[in-house]
C-alpha cells in the first residue's frame, strides 16, 4: 500500500480526507502537531486511529515554535501589510517540516494535508514541502477534481462522515473559521466575510475586552540578548520566566488579561484574493513592542534603516510561505547581523489594551544623555551644525532655481501649497 502521512486536525475536513484516503487504497499515517492549541489530544488519536488511521504521531513542537520561528520573527519585526503578526504563517512550515521528517521515518512517498484551494495555507504546506524534499508527492484533496466531484459543501462531508461512523462534532454555535496556536487564534470566514460588521465579543476566545480589563496597570520587564528574550519578570508579583516557552507564555496570559492584541483588518493573500480576518495576539504583541524599542537605543541608525527596509519582504516571505527559500537564508542572515548587540532590558506598561514602554537600559547603548541633551553643549558644537545644513541645502537650491525658470506654475504651487489652483 502506498503511505501517506496527513496533516491531521481531529476536525471535519481532515478526518473526511482521512478516511477518503483510506477508501482509495493509502495506509494514512496521521500526524497531529501540538503548536499550543486547546485541543484533547488523546481524543483525536483516538480518532484517527478509528476512522482508519495506521498509526498516529502526536509531537509536541511549542517550544520549537517558539525558538525557531516565533523569536526569529521576532528578530526582523515580521508584520505583515504592517499589522498581522503572522501567528497562523509562522506555525505552517513548522508542521510541514516536522511532517516531511515523519514521511522519511517511515518511508512514506506522500504527505496530504486539507488546507483549501483559495487560501495561503496550501501554498505554505506545499512550498515547504518541496522546498524540505524535492521528491516528495502531494496530495492536495481541495485541489483534486475527483474530491470535489464527490464533496461539493459542508453538506457532502458531513453526509461521507455519518456514512463511514466519523464522529461530526461541527456546529454553527461559531459560525466562522478559527485557526488557534500558541501564538495567537485567527476568525475570518463566515460572518466575518462582511467587512462592515464588526466583531461581536463572543467571537473573541484568548483575550479579554480592554473595557472589561482591570482597571490598573501591569509592569513587565523583558530582557534580550541577541535580539531574542532571555527573561521576563512580572513586577507586580516578582514572578520570573527564563525558559522561551514558558517566558512566552507568561506574556500570552499577561496580555489576554489586559486585552492586548486584538486585531480586525482586510489583508491581501498571496494569490490575489483579499481576506478579512480577526486576530488576538497577545504575548507576542508586548514582545514585538519591548524589541522595537530596545532597538531604538541600542541599533546604529543606518544599519536600523536599511534592515527597516527588509523588514516588509522579511514578513511578506513567511506571509508567502518562503520560509524555507534561498532568498529568506540571504535575508535573515542580515538580520541575525543587525541583533548583534540588541541586549538589555524594556520596562512595559500593559494597561487597557495597550502595551507602552516606559524605561529600557542596554549596556550595549548608543544613546549618550550629554550629547542629546538641550541644557549642555557634550563635546557638541551648535556651529558645526550650520555647516551641515548649508552642505545639505546645495542641491535644493539648485533644484529650485532650475524649476522656476522652467515651470513657474510649479514653483508657485509648491511655495503656496496644493491648494492653490491654476490662474490663481
Amino acid at each position: 500500500m502506498k503511505k501517506v502521512v496527513l496533516a491531521y486536525s481531529g476536525g471535519l475536513d481532515t478526518s473526511v480526507i482521512l478516511k477518503w484516503l483510506v477508501n482509495k487504497g493509502y495506509e494514512v499515517i496521521a500526524f497531529v502537531a501540538n503548536v499550543g492549541q486547546k485541543d484533547d489530544f488523546d481524543a483525536i488519536k483516538e480518532k484517527a486511529l478509528k476512522t482508519g488511521a495506521s498509526k498516529v504521531y502526536v509531537e509536541d513542537l511549542r517550544k520549537r515554535f517558539v525558538t525557531e520561528f516565533i523569536f526569529p520573527a521576532l528578530m526582523g519585526n515580521a508584520i505583515y501589510e504592517g499589522r498581522y503578526l503572522l501567528g497562523t504563517a509562522l506555525a505552517r512550515p513548522l508542521i510541514a517540516q516536522k511532517q516531511i521528517e515523519i514521511a522519511e521515518k517511515e518511508g512514506a512517498k506522500y504527505v496530504a494535508h486539507g488546507a483549501t484551494g483559495k487560501g495561503n495555507d496550501q501554498v505554505r504546506f506545499e512550498l515547504s514541502y518541496y522546498a524540505l524534499n524535492p521528491e516528495i508527492n502531494v496530495i492536495s484533496p481541495w485541489k483534486d477534481k475527483e474530491f470535489l466531484k464527490d464533496f461539493e459543501g459542508r453538506t457532502d462531508l458531513i453526509n461521507y462522515a455519518k456514512e463511514n461512523g466519523i464522529i461530526v462534532s461541527a456546529t454553527t454555535k461559531r459560525p466562522f473559521s478559527e485557526d488557534e496556536n500558541l501564538m495567537h487564534i485567527s476568525h475570518e470566514a463566515g460572518v466575518l466575510e462582511d467587512p462592515l460588521l464588526g466583531p461581536k465579543e463572543y467571537i473573541f476566545t484568548r483575550s479579554k475586552s480592554p473595557k472589561d480589563a482591570p482597571d490598573k496597570e501591569t509592569v513587565v520587564e523583558i530582557y534580550f540578548k541577541d535580539g531574542i528574550p532571555i527573561k521576563a519578570v512580572n513586577v507586580d508579583d516578582d514572578t520570573e520566566e527564563t525558559d522561551p516557552l514558558k517566558l512566552f507564555l507568561c506574556l500570552n496570559k499577561v496580555g489576554a488579561e489586559n486585552g492586548v492584541g486584538r486585531l480586525d483588518m482586510v489583508e491581501n493573500r498571496f494569490i490575489g484574493i483579499k481576506s478579512r480576518g480577526v486576530y488576538e495576539t497577545p504575548g507576542a504583541t508586548v514582545l514585538w513592542i519591548a524589541h522595537r524599542d530596545l532597538e531604538g537605543i541600542a541599533m546604529d541608525k543606518e544599519v536600523m534603516h536599511l534592515r527597516d527596509i527588509l523588514s516588509p519582504k522579511f514578513a511578506e516571505l513567511i506571509y508567502n510561505g518562503f520560509w524555507f527559500s534561498p532568498e529568506m537564508d540571504f535575508m535573515f542572515s542580515a538580520i541575525e547581523k543587525s541583533q548583534e548587540a540588541i541586549d538589555g532590558k524594556v520596562i512595559v506598561s500593559i494597561y487597557k489594551g495597550n502595551a507602552t514602554p516606559i524605561g529600557r537600559e542596554s549596556p550595549t547603548s548608543l544613546y549618550n544623555k550629554n550629547l542629546s541633551s538641550m541644557d549642555i553643549e557634550g563635546g557638541f558644537s551648535a556651529e558645526d551644525s550650520r555647516g551641515f545644513i548649508n552642505i545639505n541645502a546645495i542641491r535644493l537650491k539648485a533644484h529650485s532655481i532650475v524649476l522656476k525658470e522652467t515651470n513657474p506654475y510649479k514653483w508657485r504651487k509648491r511655495l503656496y501649497g496644493k491648494a492653490m489652483g491654476k490662474g490663481n
